[in-house]
């Protein structure tokens, strides 16, 4: 796969350089600043952008920033964000819209080069990958406290398919029902979970969460 990679770490940057061309992808560009990530992109249109978090110009959130943007601009990129920290506000709006093509994983996990690259492949193929601190930091102070053992078969089988990135329409086609019949399932979902009446976070997203959490 073609890759942009974004890391203000020299070492870090260039580690990751080299690992990903021995699995025998292409790292079309690799930067240690935010707003020439997007410049990349722009240029190279890769399959999937791989960013830090805290980068230049401003050694914040720039890097975060530009998965959201980069999100938004070019919807068939997808993103893996590399972090020392769960930015929560931003990982949620990371997800918001639509949860796949995208992951979040903390730093210390990319130690563990099977998980890493396992977490790369899920995302760059439309799933989503999060780290499990992420997914508890993003669950924790939620008013859904119901098990998902409330669910039926049915519905579980839904809401693997959500979690898998999947629309309602595709969803429907995987299930052989219709997708008015999904939408009644994702609607029991939100019951049974109590997302009902969340605000905040996107519905859907919460169900992934809590279902990926498991």
């Amino acid at each position: 796969m073609r890759i942009v990679l974004a890391e203000d770490s020299t070492l870090l940057r260039e580690g990751l350089a080299r690992l990903l061309v021995d699995e025998g992808h292409e790292v079309v560009a690799a930067t240690d600043d935010a707003d020439q990530l997007v410049t990349a992109v722009e240029q190279h249109h890769p399959d999937i952008v791989i960013t830090d978090v805290r980068m230049p110009p401003t050694n914040t959130d720039d890097g975060l920033r530009a998965a959201l943007d980069i999100r938004r601009r070019w919807p068939d990129v997808a993103v893996l964000v590399l972090s020392q920290y769960v930015e929560k506000r931003f990982a949620a709006e990371l997800l918001a819209d639509r949860s796949e093509g995208v992951g979040y994983v903390l730093k210390d996990r990319v130690a563990q080069v099977d998980d890493f690259l396992d977490a790369l492949d899920r995302v760059a193929a439309g799933s989503t990958a999060l780290d499990p601190e992420v997914v508890r930091q993003l669950v924790s102070g939620t008013s859904h406290t119901a098990p998902l053992d409330r669910l039926t078969a049915q519905e579980r089988d839904v809401l693997h398919h959500m979690a898998q990135g999947h629309t309602n329409a595709a969803v429907a086609e995987r299930l052989h029902v219709s997708q008015s019949a999904v939408e009644k399932h994702i609607n029991a979902i939100f019951d049974k979970l109590d997302l009902s009446g969340s605000v905040g976070y996107s519905r859907r997203v919460l169900a992934i969460l809590q279902y990926l959490g498991t």
